[in-house]
This record gives structure tokens, sequence and C-alpha cells, in this order.
């Protein structure tokens, strides 16, 4: 399922348009991200929580030349599922 995709279901459950579905979508996102880039983690219970870890700069390899290369350290998006949506999968 893509964005739009989502945003049809999104308006199709809510009774909203798919203008409004937009929106409703583009501002649950722009949250998330913005709460990531304060260094917060957002919990919504029963589905997950999304957080941001540090990554340590490390070492790698091209791997079609074999070469050393350097990875810079990096802050990665997380998420873990929460039980209500394990549970509805399983």
């Amino acid at each position: 399922m893509n964005k739009n995709e989502f945003i049809d279901k999104v308006a199709d459950l809510s009774d909203m348009s798919k203008a409004d579905a937009a929106r409703a979508v583009d501002a649950v996102l722009d949250a998330i991200t913005s709460a990531l880039k304060a260094g917060d983690d957002v919990r919504l219970v029963g589905f997950g929580t999304y957080s941001a870890a540090q990554r340590k700069a490390r070492e790698g390899r091209n791997p079609r030349t074999g070469e050393k290369i350097q990875i810079p350290a990096s802050i990665q998006p997380k998420f873990s599922a929460g039980k209500g949506l394990k549970d509805a999968l399983n």
C-alpha cells in the first residue's frame, strides 16, 4: 500500500473527503517526524512505538571494489510493534 492508497483507505474508514484525509495523514507523519527530531519517542498504545537511535561511525567495505570506506554516524528511525498490532497479525 502506498501513501495515496493509505489516504484513500483513511478517507473511506473515517467518512472524510480525500483532501481532509490527506491533510490528516500528513499532519500525523509531520508530528511523528518532529517528535523524533526533538529526541522524543512516539508511543501509540496498542499499535507501537517510534523512536530514534544513534548509530556510531564505523568502517565498511564497498561491495564492488572491496575498498574500505568510512560510514558516518547517523540517527536512524526505529519502530517497535505493540501487542495490539502483533495480536491483530497473528
